[in-house]
């Protein structure tokens, strides 16, 4: 037969749980971790998606410049199969982005691809949008140079 430790009080003896004191820290803890790690988190979203999209941009500078030595003026449009065209599909990557191509004369020589973000609810909206154009001028300086 075990005898019971008397030695210690009763309510140190009986307890089986958790007292508030403890949860409130253990919460307390887990909120200055959200604090910091949440915007961490959005923001490397943010610079993940607009480096896919600078990708996609070059990818796309890239093949206007192939097309336009094949057929002496740039294409008038980045996706499908018509003629004028550069015969792309988007890539799943850059599903936060969409991609235009601004019209040019007849014949086309010159062009400015835009990537401009889709929703404003990621925060990827408020990056703003990326160009690149003929000449390889990449807009807005500061988002290409990170």
């Amino acid at each position: 037969m075990t005898t019971r430790d008397n030695r210690l009080p009763a309510a140190i003896r009986d307890r089986g749980g958790f007292t508030l004191i403890e949860l409130m820290v253990t919460a307390a803890i887990i909120a200055l971790l959200a604090t910091f790690a949440i915007p961490s988190y959005t923001g490397y979203t943010v610079r993940s998606n607009r480096a896919a999209a600078k990708q996609f941009l070059l990818t796309v500078a890239s093949k206007q410049e192939q097309y336009m030595l094949d057929a002496r003026q740039y294409a008038t449009a980045i996706f499908g199969s018509a003629a004028g065209s550069l015969n792309l599909s988007q890539p799943q990557e850059t599903n936060r982005y969409d991609f235009s191509l601004d019209a040019c004369g007849t014949p086309c020589t010159t062009y400015l691809v835009r990537a401009t973000p889709k929703a404003a609810f990621d925060g990827q909206f408020a990056d703003g949008e990326l160009t690149i154009d003929h000449l390889g001028t990449k807009l807005p300086v500061d988002k290409w140079a990170k």
